[in-house]
């Protein structure tokens, strides 16, 4: 049984979204109603999902799982997929902060339902970066609502990652344009259960350049639209196979063919030869929610075995006299603790993150726009590939923790450890994650955004709720972030040296990042006093929990550093 924490996800909105309480209100009631959905609803629809999959019908459409449907229509029906876009195409403008919270129920509850609403989004946010007035009044209306969903089409047999390598062909038809083309990897490339799906489609003219500067993006509908809005015919589109996965069996991943007949009609999105900039504005929120995705994950699998551990009794633990539950255990205890605080330093990077989105968003201040923006820059990379590689970790040992049991399908964990291991794969691989962090984020501006955080993380005070230990711990952290920062910084045209080290250097970043993250909450709950919100158990965990993290997680940093310096000093 899923349940989402509501009194961490609620303590932290309130925390991020402190410069503007006027959400503050609604932040609990719509949390619940949101937790309602994904514990009564999907969660129960996750293993289902997961041994019926998908399967595509003699008409070439593809059939979802029993009762995706229903709940999708509960989830169009509640308005759920609106929350953060504009009013004028019928968004509700909440902070993105508060979506990404919602968002974390679903994809706890159920990651392969969850996916759908992700893509809708991300195809969404495509179309707000580039497209026309007249598109975006055509398409976006039905997309938020939920009525029709989205997709990103990237992906090709031979390209994969290199996405500059693609050969899809567009060329133009009077006012709108042809594709022609395969795609793989389509998440929710086509389903059953809205009336039209919205395909993004990156393609090359015939006149464009070579790599990725010759990209353009286009609208692709599956059923074509009117200009009111109206769906008409079929469009020249189709899916062809949907893939046999490790995981996530319950979200058609699918193989796409355009253009079979005449070219798939398109509109283009933005202009001609510039639609990798287009997909990466949608790449940069998709990446945070797939981080998003790590921590709802591990947040399932602490859930499932704390309870396991909690009912199965094996053997005397030491300092007991008889049998109890396995939780008793020193070694059970070690991995629930590390398990329990991976996943709220995954949480607090993450909504941290969200809010830095919120305020580059809010702000009017160029100064502070361009602040913003570099911290997002820093912490993207982090919450997509650090997100993901914790929760292989929590997963592994949530399956350990259930034993022999945790081999066996019947218990679920062992989809949670097939589901999630996409997770590092999809939405840039982590080591172009942290090829990213290292070339261009770090070096950027003679490393500006490091040198503004590592300021903000020299002025906390840890005194009160660290001891000597802890305090030097997290102290000698700041000093080997900063002295690999200053390395990288002389070493940055030696671009194969940089990326060597890159993947620990990421890892070490998030480390010290979410360590001084946690202390933040420690800090601000050590000052509070228990009330009907939050009692003094809750804030007494939250101090807690920064002070495990540096004494369990925290250390690994030094390797790290010595791997780091080791690598920049050959």
């Amino acid at each position: 049984m899923y349940s989402a924490p509501l009194d961490q996800m609620t303590f932290l909105l309130n925390e991020v979204l402190a410069e503007d309480d006027s959400f503050a209100d609604i932040v609990p009631s719509l949390l619940e109603a949101a937790n309602k959905i994904a514990r009564d609803k999907l969660a129960p629809l996750n293993i289902s999902g997961d041994q019926e999959g998908v399967k595509i019908d003699s008409t070439g459409q593809v059939i979802t799982a029993n009762g995706f449907k229903e709940v999708y229509q509960d989830f169009v029906e509640g308005g759920w997929g609106s929350l953060q876009f504009q009013s004028k195409y019928g968004g509700q403008e909440l902070p993105f902060s508060i979506a990404i919270s919602i968002q974390e129920m679903w994809h706890s509850a159920n990651m392969s339902w969850g996916l759908c609403p992700l893509l809708t989004q991300g195809a969404v946010e495509g179309i707000l970066s580039g497209a026309n007035d007249e598109l975006k009044k055509i398409f976006l209306p039905k997309m938020i609502s939920g009525q029709w969903t989205g997709t990103m089409n990237l992906t090709e047999p031979h390209a994969g990652t290199d996405v500059g390598a693609l050969k899809t062909k567009a060329w133009r038809d009077g006012e709108h344009y042809r594709i022609k083309g395969q795609k793989i990897f389509i998440t929710w490339g086509d389903h059953d259960m809205s009336e039209n799906i919205i395909h993004l489609v990156l393609a090359r003219l015939p006149d464009a350049p070579a790599g990725v500067k010759g990209i353009s993006l286009f609208l692709v509908p599956k059923i074509l639209v009117d200009n009111e809005g109206n769906i008409t015919e079929p469009n020249d589109c189709k899916v062809l196979s949907v893939e046999k996965k490790i995981g996530i069996h319950a979200s058609p991943t699918c193989v796409m063919s355009y253009g079979d007949d005449k070219g798939a009609k398109a509109h283009l999105i933005g202009e001609e030869h510039k639609g990798i900039q287009y997909m990466f504005s949608v790449m940069n929120n998709a990446r945070l929610t797939v981080g998003l995705q790590g921590v709802s994950i591990a947040e399932r699998a602490l859930q499932s075995t704390q309870s396991y551990t909690n009912e199965r009794v094996q053997g005397v633990a030491p300092g007991f006299s008889e049998a109890g539950p396995i939780n008793r255990h020193p070694d059970v205890i070690r991995m629930l603790n590390l398990m329990r605080v991976l996943t709220e330093a995954g949480r607090t990077l993450t909504y941290s993150a969200s809010a830095e989105v919120d305020k580059s968003t809010n702000t009017t201040n160029s100064t502070q726009l361009t602040q913003h923006q570099r911290r997002i820059g820093l912490l993207i990379p982090m919450v997509k590939a650090w997100c993901t590689e914790l929760a292989q970790e929590v997963v592994t040992l949530g399956v350990q923790c259930h034993g022999g049991a945790g081999f066996i399908e019947e218990t679920g964990i062992g989809q949670l450890y097939r589901d999630v291991r996409i997770l590092p794969i999809y939405e840039g691989t982590n080591g172009v994650q942290a090829m990213d962090l290292i070339l261009r984020k770090t070096p950027s501006e003679d490393g500006l955004a490091f040198a503004e955080l590592l300021g903000e993380m020299k002025q906390i005070r840890t005194k009160s709720i660290l001891n000597t230990v802890q305090n030097s711990q997290y102290q000698s952290s700041l000093k080997a972030l900063e002295d690999c920062v200053n390395i990288i910084l002389r070493e940055k045209n030696d671009k194969r040296k940089l990326g060597f080290v890159a993947w620990d250097f990421l890892m070490l970043s998030s480390l010290v990042t979410a360590s001084w993250m946690l202390l933040n909450v420690a800090i601000k709950s050590s000052k509070l006093k228990a009330n009907s919100e939050y009692s003094e158990v809750f804030l007494q965990q939250r101090v807690e929990a920064a002070a495990l993290f540096i004494d369990l997680v925290l250390p690994r940093v030094q390797t790290h550093h010595t791997l780091i310096t080791n690598g920049l000093s050959e």
